[in-house]
Protein backbone atom coordinates (compact mmCIF):
# COMPACT_ATOMS: atom_id res chain seq x y z
CA UNK A 1 0.00 0.00 0.00
CA UNK A 2 1.32 3.43 -0.99
CA UNK A 3 0.94 6.30 1.48
CA UNK A 4 0.24 9.73 -0.04
CA UNK A 5 0.22 12.95 1.99
CA UNK A 6 -1.53 16.05 0.70
CA UNK A 7 -0.43 19.28 2.31
CA UNK A 8 -1.97 22.73 2.27
CA UNK A 9 -2.07 25.69 4.61
CA UNK A 10 -4.67 24.26 6.97
CA UNK A 11 -5.56 20.88 5.45
CA UNK A 12 -9.08 22.02 4.55
CA UNK A 13 -9.16 22.18 0.76
CA UNK A 14 -7.00 19.09 0.48
CA UNK A 15 -9.57 17.17 2.54
CA UNK A 16 -11.96 17.49 -0.39
CA UNK A 17 -9.20 16.37 -2.75
CA UNK A 18 -8.54 13.30 -0.60
CA UNK A 19 -12.15 12.19 -1.08
CA UNK A 20 -11.87 12.63 -4.85
CA UNK A 21 -8.59 10.71 -4.94
CA UNK A 22 -9.99 7.91 -2.77
CA UNK A 23 -12.96 7.56 -5.12
CA UNK A 24 -10.55 7.36 -8.06
CA UNK A 25 -8.42 4.77 -6.23
CA UNK A 26 -11.48 2.60 -5.63
CA UNK A 27 -12.47 2.84 -9.30
CA UNK A 28 -8.91 2.00 -10.35
CA UNK A 29 -8.64 -0.81 -7.76
CA UNK A 30 -5.47 0.79 -6.35
CA UNK A 31 -4.50 0.23 -2.73
CA UNK A 32 -3.43 3.60 -1.33
CA UNK A 33 -3.72 5.51 1.93
CA UNK A 34 -4.29 9.21 1.34
CA UNK A 35 -4.30 11.82 4.08
CA UNK A 36 -4.62 15.62 4.14
CA UNK A 37 -2.51 17.52 6.62
CA UNK A 38 -1.68 21.14 7.37
CA UNK A 39 1.90 22.18 6.62
CA UNK A 40 2.91 22.33 10.29
CA UNK A 41 1.97 18.66 10.87
CA UNK A 42 4.48 17.16 8.42
CA UNK A 43 6.82 15.66 11.02
CA UNK A 44 3.94 13.87 12.75
CA UNK A 45 2.86 12.12 9.53
CA UNK A 46 6.10 11.56 7.65
CA UNK A 47 6.82 7.98 8.76
CA UNK A 48 6.01 5.52 5.99
CA UNK A 49 5.03 8.22 3.50
CA UNK A 50 5.80 7.41 -0.14
CA UNK A 51 5.04 10.82 -1.71
CA UNK A 52 3.97 14.29 -0.61
CA UNK A 53 1.71 16.43 -2.78
CA UNK A 54 1.58 20.15 -2.07
CA UNK A 55 -1.46 22.26 -2.77
CA UNK A 56 -0.60 24.98 -5.29
CA UNK A 57 -1.14 27.68 -2.66
CA UNK A 58 1.95 26.48 -0.75
CA UNK A 59 4.20 25.73 -3.73
CA UNK A 60 6.69 28.20 -2.26
CA UNK A 61 7.39 25.64 0.52
CA UNK A 62 8.51 22.88 -1.84
CA UNK A 63 12.25 23.16 -1.13
CA UNK A 64 11.71 23.37 2.63
CA UNK A 65 9.37 20.34 2.63
CA UNK A 66 11.72 18.38 0.33
CA UNK A 67 14.61 19.03 2.68
CA UNK A 68 12.61 17.87 5.72
CA UNK A 69 11.15 14.84 3.93
CA UNK A 70 14.28 13.43 2.22
CA UNK A 71 14.21 11.00 0.41
CA UNK A 72 10.42 11.19 -0.04
CA UNK A 73 9.50 12.93 -3.33
CA UNK A 74 7.58 16.19 -3.05
CA UNK A 75 5.42 17.43 -5.94
CA UNK A 76 3.22 20.48 -6.40
CA UNK A 77 -0.29 19.70 -7.61
CA UNK A 78 -1.16 21.39 -10.90
CA UNK A 79 -3.29 24.49 -10.26
CA UNK A 80 -5.92 23.57 -12.86
CA UNK A 81 -6.24 19.98 -11.59
CA UNK A 82 -6.51 21.26 -8.03
CA UNK A 83 -9.08 23.89 -8.93
CA UNK A 84 -11.25 21.38 -10.77
CA UNK A 85 -10.71 18.73 -8.06
CA UNK A 86 -9.48 16.21 -10.63
CA UNK A 87 -8.62 13.51 -8.11
CA UNK A 88 -8.11 10.81 -10.70
CA UNK A 89 -5.50 12.76 -12.67
CA UNK A 90 -3.66 13.81 -9.52
CA UNK A 91 -3.63 10.23 -8.25
CA UNK A 92 -2.41 8.88 -11.59
CA UNK A 93 0.41 11.43 -11.68
CA UNK A 94 1.46 10.61 -8.11
CA UNK A 95 1.49 6.88 -8.86
CA UNK A 96 3.46 7.48 -12.07
CA UNK A 97 6.02 9.49 -10.12
CA UNK A 98 6.37 6.63 -7.65
CA UNK A 99 6.76 4.11 -10.47
CA UNK A 100 9.53 6.19 -12.03
CA UNK A 101 11.34 6.49 -8.70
Amino acid sequence: MKKILLMCSAGMSTSIMVKKMQEAAENMAVNVAIKAIPEQALNEHLAGTDIILLGPQIRFLKEKVQEAAQPVPVCVIDTMDYGTMNGEKILREALARLEAK
